[in-house]
């Protein structure tokens, strides 16, 4: 069994009770670890009495995460109160440019009719946001000589894209590039960085319709996001020592298929 005792876990985007972010935070706290969730509303104060209610030493913070100087702050804060951070998950992101799903095709553009807000919109949340977190966490793993960071990307980008997620697919594919630059960098620091690339999962967010996508995978369901916060933990975990600049596929083995 995996142990974060004496570890201290920072968890981005961890405001929805059935996301990937939480249900991170929640094993990693159930593990031991010391927790620091940050999202961008008052939610994340109803998740942190949620994991203290469980006996897990948790807190929620609110921070623009891409705000650089907000990201400062809040890092030199969680550090002055705690000393280190042992652990970042990079959770935090956005997967539509509209206010509707992303799986509604009719409310997404096409790369070629995209507003330039909207594409900077994307980018800022899902890759700005990382590398603020990244930046000024990796000064302080950097001081202890210990460290493991997660990103969380998608199979969307990396590996396969759908129409009208031109953005959300660039900044998932940027990611990787910046973990495994962080993996070559840091290393000789005891530092590991790698991203978990989840397909199809059941986070609240998807709509009947979309859900029905996940029941086309070889597994039959989309997933929980539990089973993606199992993969993280792995990477996450003191065990997962000699694992850098790699990704894990966590879509129920959807894109091996040729015919879905």
């Amino acid at each position: 069994m995996f142990s974060f005792e004496n570890q201290v876990c920072l968890i981005t985007g961890a405001g929805s009770p059935t996301g990937i972010g939480f249900a991170t935070a929640k094993d990693l706290g159930l593990l031991g670890g010391k927790i620091y969730m940050i999202a961008t509303s008052n939610r994340i104060f109803e998740r942190a009495n949620e994991l203290k209610e469980l006996e897990i030493d948790a807190k929620g913070v609110i921070c623009d995460l891409r705000d650089a100087s907000q990201v400062a702050k809040t890092i030199a804060e969680i550090e002055k109160e705690s000393g280190k951070i042992d652990v970042l998950v990079n959770n935090a992101g956005i997967n539509s440019t509209s206010n509707h799903t992303v799986y509604d095709k009719k409310s997404q553009p096409n790369f070629a009719e995209l507003e330039d807000d909207d594409w900077y919109r994307v980018l800022d949340i899902n890759m700005k946001t990382n590398y603020n977190v990244s930046k000024n966490v990796l000064k302080i793993m950097k001081k202890n000589k210990y460290g493991r960071i997660v990103h969380i990307s998608s199979v969307t980008g990396p590996i396969v894209t759908q129409r009208g997620l031109a953005a959300y697919a660039t900044a998932k594919s940027a990611i990787l590039g910046m973990s495994k630059t962080i993996a070559l960098e840091e290393g000789i620091n005891n530092i590991t960085s790698n991203a978990v690339l989840p397909g199809w999962i059941n986070t609240g967010i998807l709509d009947e319709a979309s859900l029905k996508y996940g029941e086309h995978t070889p597994i039959g369901r989309p997933a929980r996001a539990e089973e993606v916060a199992s993969a993280v933990v792995f990477f996450a975990s003191k065990e997962a020592s000699y694992v850098t600049g790699q990704e894990l596929i966590v879509d129920g083995g959807n894109v091996i298929q040729e015919c879905k």
